[in-house]
């Protein structure tokens, strides 16, 4: 059985190397180098089993996903991800299950150049948490109190996929082969980063979509002071979701606030409708406007007919059930 120096060794075998890193795995602390001039931005989020992912979930897809959504965070904020540390909880020091989860989280880490510093492992629940570094030019950061009255409401992606996925799981499975597609984006959610580093400059106020659409939309309106107004038949389906023959409640409930999709929603000016458009396609991301911020406050949703519409909840909140 291996012990907890030897994880160690394991995943310090690992690890993307960065110029940056003067110090890294293996002492008390981790020595970075931060670009001269840049702003360094941190995110930091705990996955849980049975929480965050379902206990059949594979090790590589939380080592993908543990990463995935802290990446997700960086993007919001219009950041380059540069480092991260993790502190791993497992029941038992499992080498074979680390040696998966290492598989998934290097894939995603080499894709965007993040260097595992740091971190800490123990035995406990299975639970994984993550710290992501990046950096942006001082001023450039998107916000969320950064939205203004007349901008347009856009979101990237397909929002709702993920949430049927955990709603056939958590109903006994998928209910048909044709649907794993929407288990791949529960289980491994592609962080808009692309995105996220051309919107600043375009983009007024950015949120990534982590608990459910109307949920985040309205933090961003609380901390702007302002209202949206959203067209819920407007927010794009993916074939998946086409696929699975649900209701039109069904299908704008799990849109609206399902959570666990990390795209991003953003605001902007009317005048920067090309420009966001073209800077999807450098991202090979869709791109769709939603709805509109007007005078007011909260958020409210209407269907294509014009008609009011609210789900039971805005989104998914850890203490309230």
């Amino acid at each position: 059985m291996a012990g907890e120096f030897d994880l160690i060794d394991r995943i310090r075998a690992r690890v993307v190397a960065r110029d940056d890193v003067v110090l890294g795995i293996g002492d008390d602390a981790a020595l970075l180098q931060p670009p001269a001039g840049m702003q360094l931005v941190v995110a930091m989020d705990t996955l849980n089993t049975g929480i965050h992912f379902p206990h059949d979930t594979a090790p590589a897809d939380i080592g993908w996903k543990a990463l995935a959504v802290n990446l997700s965070d960086l993007a919001a904020m219009g950041a380059t991800p540069a480092w991260c540390t993790l502190s791993l909880s497992l029941p038992e020091p499992d080498a074979a299950w680390v040696d998966a989860f290492l598989d998934g989280f290097d894939a995603l880490a080499r894709q965007h150049a993040v260097a595992l510093v740091g971190g800490d492992t123990t035995r406990g629940p299975l639970s994984v948490c993550v710290t992501v570094f990046g950096f942006v030019s001082p001023g450039r950061a998107l916000r969320r109190d950064a939205t203004s009255v007349g901008d347009e409401i856009w979101v990237s992606g397909t929002p709702g996929d993920a949430a049927e996925a955990l709603a056939q799981w958590s109903a006994g499975g998928a209910r048909d082969p044709a649907l794993r597609a929407l288990r791949a984006r529960l289980d491994r959610p592609t962080p808009r980063v692309a995105l996220g580093l051309r919107l600043p400059g375009l983009a007024h106020a950015t949120i990534d979509i982590s608990d459910g659409l109307l949920a985040d939309l309205a933090h961003v309106c609380r901390a702007s002071g302002v209202r949206a107004e959203l067209d819920i038949d407007a927010v794009p389906v993916s074939d998946a979701l086409r696929a699975a023959g649900l209701e039109p409640d069904t299908r704008r409930t799990l849109q609206a606030s399902g959570g666990d999709d990390y795209e991003l929603c953003f605001t902007a000016p009317v005048g920067a409708r090309d420009a966001i458009v073209a800077a999807a396609l450098e991202a090979d991301v869709s791109v769709t406007r939603i709805g509109r911020i007007v005078k007011g406050q909260g958020v409210v949703a209407t269907t294509a007919d014009g008609e009011l519409w609210a789900p039971v909840r805005a989104g998914w909140d850890h203490f309230s059930g």
